[in-house]
């Protein structure tokens, strides 16, 4: 059977791209279309959640170019109607693919992230030069391209030299009919599971991209107002430095850094604020899961994504990048008078996957 729709990601990875990816696949299947998750190499922790009736095609690359032979061959054997391709590197090799391969599978390209601050931050020279010349040769072929905010589609017009108007910005289907969002959902650790303090939570990887140095010290600014603790999840390379500054401040009693955590729900059931402290972003998945839950949200108000997700602060205060006295302020104003749940729940569920992957399968033509 001819597959309708190839979703393409590099890998099974833990992170927002691919769970966002799953969710799509399964709302696709569910509408009776055939699709396939395409991965360079199929490891991480979302391989044990791929959906029922969505098939699995690992192409085992370990390289750039096996990665390419890998997708040339796939396009060649399957000829999919319509593939989507998440992230440039994975944009650039599907289109470039189907030129080596002479297929008709309609193409479409999705930006997850404001392309020219990853760019400066990649280490990888070669990649630095190669990924902004093939977008800039490759992508006025694609047959859609999409970007998962406003403020990431005006950077990649800006970037890959596109027409703005030719860029198409649909939201992350971040909420589905699967998602738990409960209170019933309790924490296992009784220190955060104890009522008596209100719990500040945040989450994401532990880099220099998520800036929970800033939520530290604002944590440390709400400690000297009133008892508190912190719980930040997600792993990565930055723990070590989250440690020694949460020691510095005299914060270790208070501050629980649990690593990656399968079921963030019960934390943010048990939440008195939500934090999102990114000094960027492309969309801000957590932002839409906390608030599906009624959780009460603080966000900087970093590029791109946030400030649209809370249409400009209405459904949450918005703070400077880095500033850790606006977001302590911040976070307790909103202990204070935390807003209606019910007014954040029915936000939400503007991001629910029905309603975006109406808008993908209209992009990809077969809606």
């Amino acid at each position: 059977m001819t597959t309708d729709i190839a979703l393409m990601v590099y890998s099974l990875g833990g992170g927002g791209v691919e769970r966002m990816r799953l969710h799509l696949a399964r709302a696709v299947a569910g509408r009776g279309y055939s699709t396939a998750i395409v991965v360079a190499r199929a490891v991480g922790p979302y391989r044990s959640r791929i959906p029922r009736g969505v098939k699995l095609v690992d192409l085992g690359a370990s390289s750039w170019r096996s990665w390419l032979d890998g997708v040339t061959a796939y396009l060649k054997d399957e000829e999919p109607r319509a593939l989507l391709a998440a992230m440039e590197t994975a944009g650039v090799l599907a289109l470039w693919a189907r030129r080596r391969a002479k297929v008709g599978t309609r193409i479409v390209v999705s930006s997850h992230v404001e392309i020219s601050r990853h760019m400066r931050s990649e280490r990888k020279l070669v990649k630095r030069i190669a990924i902004p010349y093939l977008m800039r040769w490759l992508y006025p072929s694609a047959d859609g391209i999409v970007a998962v905010s406003s403020g990431v589609a005006n950077d990649l017009a800006h970037f890959a030299r596109l027409p703005r108007q030719g860029i198409r910005v649909i939201y992350n289907p971040v909420i589905t009919d699967q998602c738990c969002f409960s209170s019933k959902h309790e924490i296992c650790d009784a220190r955060l599971a104890d009522r008596s303090q209100p719990l500040i939570v945040g989450m994401g990887r532990l880099t220099e991209q998520k800036d929970f140095q800033t939520l530290l010290r604002a944590f440390s600014l709400v400690r000297f107002d009133r008892p508190a603790r912190l719980a930040i999840l997600g792993e990565g390379k930055d723990r070590p430095v989250l440690e020694t500054l949460a020691h510095n401040l005299g914060l270790n009693e208070y501050v629980d850094i649990p690593g990656f955590v399968d079921d963030p729900i019960s934390y943010m059931a048990r939440a008195a604020v939500f934090v999102l402290s990114s000094a960027w972003e492309g969309f801000g998945n957590v932002l839409v899961e906390a608030l599906a839950d009624g959780c009460p949200v603080v966000s900087t108000d970093c590029p791109s994504g946030p400030r649209e997700i809370l249409h400009g602060g209405k459904y949450g205060r918005l703070v400077p990048v880095g500033d850790h006295e606006a977001m302590a302020q911040a976070i307790l104003q909103t202990l204070d008078d935390p807003p209606d749940p019910n007014v954040l729940r029915a936000r939400a569920m503007d991001f629910h996957v029905d309603k975006i992957v109406e808008q993908y399968l209209d992009v990809m033509g077969l809606a």
